[in-house]
């Protein structure tokens, strides 16, 4: 139902986000926490797939928590019940895990975009690599500096830095 709200007021693409670690979001099962119940969280894909005429995409963590990752199952069954394309946020304390990222691209057939600590040109072009992801997603990085979005594509374009963005 929500999402066809959000399609009759325009919206283009429907994100369902397992992303979400904040404890008031996984308290209510929701967010991250929605990973600890696949059947759940296949069955709301699923649904909004059938709803909508506009892809729908996922994003989620690499699991419930660090010790209980699931993210190449559940990428799998996204993209059967008709999931276009797969955001995996690597990263609760500590270094990203960009191996699962890996992996989930790897299991599966539609784009996967790695997330998680990319703050530099030669950082997105690392973990491209890394991941062999078809994209990055770029989030805290980009508070205070918007043009990281140009910086980034200009590198991968050119393997150069551009210059700093002077205030004119």
């Amino acid at each position: 139902e929500a999402a066809r709200f959000d399609v009759e007021r325009g919206a283009q693409i429907i994100d369902i986000n397992m992303g979400c670690p904040v404890k008031k979001v996984c308290n209510v099962y929701a967010g991250s926490a929605l990973m600890g119940n696949e059947p759940l969280a296949i069955e709301i894909i699923e649904r909004v797939v059938k709803a909508v005429p506009v892809p729908v995409t996922v994003k989620m963590r690499t699991g419930i928590d660090p010790d209980h990752r699931n993210a190449v199952a559940l990428a799998r069954a996204a993209e059967a019940a008709g999931a276009v394309m797969i955001t995996v946020h690597g990263r609760y304390h500590g270094p990203v895990d960009y191996t699962t990222i890996a992996e989930v691209k790897a299991a599966v057939g539609i784009p996967v975009v790695a997330n998680g600590d990319i703050d530099s040109p030669e950082k997105a072009r690392d973990v491209l690599a890394q991941t062999g992801a078809d994209a990055v997603m770029i989030g805290r990085a980009a508070q205070g500096r918007p043009w990281i979005f140009r910086e980034v594509d200009h590198y991968l374009a050119h393997g150069t830095r551009l210059p700093a963005p002077t205030w004119r």
